[in-house]
């Protein structure tokens, strides 16, 4: 009977130990899945730039078209430039969501981590 009662005290008092060390694998965890967020947000916001410079160039295109009286290619690139000022809002709309999803969770990690404190 002793033996069991001390097998218990044993797992009793090492039980909260190994479950903290678990939390804060958790932290760290959601830390490094939060700087890998961060990471892709910026190679969105980068892509969106890069397609801004695009978007001016075919603007460029258009004109010179107009300029040389070919209407049917100044046409096309203007339906082209359309859908490619379409495409850019929607990555703006996605990379604004992104950004402040990647906030809350930001926020969420650190309430996490002054609860774990804490305790």
């Amino acid at each position: 009977m002793r033996r069991h009662i001390a097998i218990f005290a044993v797992l009793a008092l090492s039980a909260p130990v190994v479950l903290s060390a678990q939390d804060s694998n958790d932290v760290k965890q959601d830390r490094k899945e939060v700087r890998h967020d961060r990471r892709e947000v910026r190679g969105d916001r980068r892509e969106v730039r890069h397609d801004t410079r695009d978007i001016r160039q075919d603007r460029r295109e258009v004109r010179l078209d107009l300029k040389s009286g070919d209407t049917t290619e100044a046409r096309r690139d203007a339906r082209d430039l359309r859908q490619d000022r379409r495409d850019r809002r929607r990555d703006m709309r996605d990379a604004r969501r992104d950004r402040k999803d990647l906030r809350q969770d930001r926020k969420d990690v650190h309430q996490d981590q002054k609860k774990d404190s804490t305790r």
